[in-house]
């Protein structure tokens, strides 16, 4: 049986706090900035964290050693 891999894209794009959470960087924030207030762009470019179950379920079992930790 082979060993299972972790998908790398997923470590790249996720991080996993001391307490077990997972933390991802907010979505749509590529180009077009100029109109945005500077709150705004404040608060896209913030890490947010992820919250549905569904999907730390399936990001568990993508991560397969470091998504052990994950609450």
């Amino acid at each position: 049986m082979p060993k299972m891999k972790s998908k790398k894209t997923l470590l790249k794009r996720i991080r996993v706090t001391k307490n077990g959470k997972l933390v991802k960087k907010s979505v749509n924030i590529g180009h077009l900035k100029r109109k945005w207030s500077a709150s705004r762009k404040h608060r896209k470019t913030q890490l947010s964290e992820v919250l549905n179950r569904g999907h730390i379920k399936i990001m568990r079992s993508l991560l397969v050693k470091k998504g052990k930790g994950i609450k």
